[in-house]
């Protein structure tokens, strides 16, 4: 029985770089995947997902008006072999719509989903996409990484244009390491109420 798997975690915690291992290791064995990432997430370039290690894998872009379902359905009818897993990274931008599109693609066609991504925004709130995820996948992974404490990180704060702390702005500002830094929640804390 094919499952909806969400694996979360803060920044930098080897998200992508899981995501491409898992999907190189269906290839390997000769079976077909799909690799899903938002188009305007292009820090790796359009339709391409990268890790900090260097891993790289072309992807399919998607808007957030796509029919996920239907996508799927069309690449499994398309005469080049079933998809044997869908991977998504970057799963927190998806719409509420396609997690249960992706839902549906586990439980209609039979083709696991593993989706990769945030839990929260840089104000400890939920994305939307995630917030779906977390309500209705079949299987919850936490990555894990740590703070500069050693604790487990669990929330990430955004960094602004002058280098200082973001504590407003728009939930989705897509960056890497130069703009956001994972902390545990107390440091993570500390750093949102300075004065």
């Amino acid at each position: 029985m094919a499952k909806l798997y969400f694996s979360y975690a803060t920044m930098n915690a080897g998200k992508s770089t899981l995501l491409l291992q898992a999907s190189y290791n269906y290839q390997e064995r000769g079976m077909r995947t799909a690799i899903l990432i938002a188009s305007f997430d292009d820090r790796a370039g359009r339709g391409r997902i990268s890790s900090r290690i260097g891993l790289s894998s072309d992807a399919i872009a998607f808007e957030r008006s796509d029919d996920l379902y239907a996508l799927i359905e069309r690449m499994n009818a398309d005469g080049s072999g079933a998809i044997a897993c869908v991977f998504v990274d970057e799963a927190q931008f998806l719409a509420e719509s396609q997690v249960w599109q992706l839902a549906r693609v586990a439980d209609r066609l039979g083709v696991p989903v593993m989706a990769y991504g945030l839990r929260t925004d840089f104000q400890g709130k939920l994305f939307p996409g995630s917030q779906a995820l977390l309500a209705i996948a079949d299987e919850l992974r936490e990555v894990r990484t740590i703070c500069h404490c050693g604790r487990k990180a669990t929330m990430v704060v955004r960094l602004g244009a002058d280098g200082r702390v973001a504590k407003q702005g728009a939930q989705v500002e897509v960056g890497g390491n130069e703009r956001y830094i994972s902390y545990c929640r107390r440091h993570w804390d500390d750093v949102m109420n300075e004065a």
